[in-house]
């Protein structure tokens, strides 16, 4: 498979930004994130069946850029240039703008998807030797031989998180298909809740997650869980203490299970494991922010197993909801306050400490589920397949994210140690209830039958 670059242009605001709004000032909570890109990729079939105006894939193309230059005037940090740590100078230069040809049909592409391969799609370096492009906002709209198309999408996770990703992907695409009553239009908040003026927490931030970071090749796996094996590990999950555990507890605790195990099956023995996971603070913040909050609203739940017995799954489940249980109001209130600095060092620092020890293992997770994007609809249809990308390379952490599939199952892309993974992907407990790599169309085809 082949990706050949047709384009390359800047898009910008199609109204220029008021003077009064071009400096754009990031919060305590986006200078904790490094500088990397929250990226998805969306992959729409041609449907031609549609009776719509938009059914010429020139048209479709041109309606992406019209579109998403109206939605930069609402959005405009997404059109600027990072100043410097501290803001965005929201100067209109405009987002990075691609369009590629692909040289198959996207059904030969989803029949067996290849993770390695699904970073050419997208519009910046995501991977060892990739370029680079210094916009804080990247597109890149890939066009199959069949008119299917994919958008791949890096924006700065100094500006938006997974949250805020979705309120973009929502106005844009409600402004494509026209339909005003449904357009998101974005709240810059954070920087007042959560104000910053030097970078001494960056920096204590940065070297924690470089402490946690280890050497050895990676490689990322994609294992589905369709609802029902949900459904049968929410029932197997349930306790006295936890009576109804979420879709997202019972699938974090069965792969850090399995995790668990599979290190313990290459080393020989049990190890310590901490588990990050991020927690939205929008729904636990009074009086609550609304979800078309922009930034980075999130902050680490951290949970611990030391226990040399074997871990069960009920009680890894009671372990996940207790902390995450511990960020509710009381502690937005308290990261907020006056002692909130100190605070969020401590936190960070606590992390890193138990974190980066030898013989201890690290997994973050983050969750994208009931984020909608499989409801992010242009004009010609809802996506087929969402999708993260696969990491490789030899400076790595353990990293987990959950998606929703289209049928109500969650996928997860993990990415460990290519020693660990061997196990992990030979783990019969994980495979009972987890399909390793799936073709999109055949979870599609569960959808369409019921």
């Amino acid at each position: 498979m082949e990706v050949q670059i047709i384009s390359k242009q800047s898009v910008k605001p199609s109204s220029p930004t008021p003077p009064h709004l071009r400096n754009y000032k990031l919060s305590l909570l986006d200078q904790l994130n490094p500088a990397s890109y929250t990226s998805i990729l969306l992959f729409y079939p041609m449907n031609d069946n549609t009776s719509t105006s938009n059914f010429c894939v020139p048209k479709r193309l041109e309606l992406l850029k019209q579109s998403l230059a109206e939605t930069l005037t609402h959005f405009y940090p997404l059109a600027g240039k990072i100043k410097d740590e501290l803001s965005i100078d929201c100067n209109d230069e405009g987002t990075y703008y691609v369009e590629t040809e692909v040289n198959c049909h996207l059904n030969e592409f989803l029949g067996q998807p290849d993770l390695l391969l699904v970073h050419t799609f997208y519009p910046c370096g995501l991977v060892k030797g990739a370029k680079t492009v210094p916009c804080v906002a990247n597109f890149q709209v890939n066009v199959f031989q069949c008119g299917a198309i994919a958008i791949g999408i890096c924006i700065s996770h100094r500006i938006v998180d997974g949250a805020a990703l979705s309120s973009f992907l929502k106005a844009w695409s409600a402004t494509a298909r026209g339909s005003k009553e449904a357009i998101v239009y974005p709240d810059f908040v954070a920087s007042s809740l959560f104000p910053v003026n030097d970078l001494s927490l960056r920096n204590s931030a940065m070297l924690t997650y470089g402490s946690l970071f280890k050497k050895g090749k990676c490689l990322t796996k994609r294992f589905v869980f369709d609802a029902s094996a949900i459904s049968k590990l929410k029932a197997q999950a349930a306790s006295l203490e936890v009576k109804c555990p979420t879709r997202v507890e019972v699938v974090t605790s069965l792969l850090w299970k399995c995790i668990m195990a599979a290190s313990e099956e290459r080393r020989g023995s049990q190890r310590p494991s901490l588990l990050t996971h991020w927690v939205n603070l929008r729904r636990k913040m009074k009086p609550k922010l609304s979800d078309n909050s922009m930034g980075n609203l999130l902050w680490l739940a951290a949970a611990k197993h030391m226990n040399q017995s074997k871990a069960e799954l009920n009680d890894l489940v009671g372990v996940v909801r207790k902390a995450t249980s511990k960020i509710d109001a009381d502690f937005v209130e308290k990261i907020e306050g006056d002692t909130g600095r100190a605070l969020v060092s401590e936190l960070l620092r606590e992390i890193g400490e138990f974190g980066s020890k030898d013989g201890v293992d690290f997994l973050s997770f983050s969750s994208w589920c009931k984020f909608d994007f499989y409801d992010v609809d242009f004009g010609w249809g809802k996506p087929v397949w969402v999708s993260s990308y696969a990491k490789v390379g030899s400076l790595m952490t353990n990293l987990i994210l959950l998606v929703d599939t289209r049928s109500d199952g969650i996928e997860a892309w993990v990415t460990l140690d290519e020693k660990d993974m061997t196990f992990l992907e030979g783990n019969p407990e994980l495979l009972k209830f987890a399909t390793l790599n799936p073709s999109p169309l055949d979870i599609n085809k569960s959808v369409s039958s019921t």
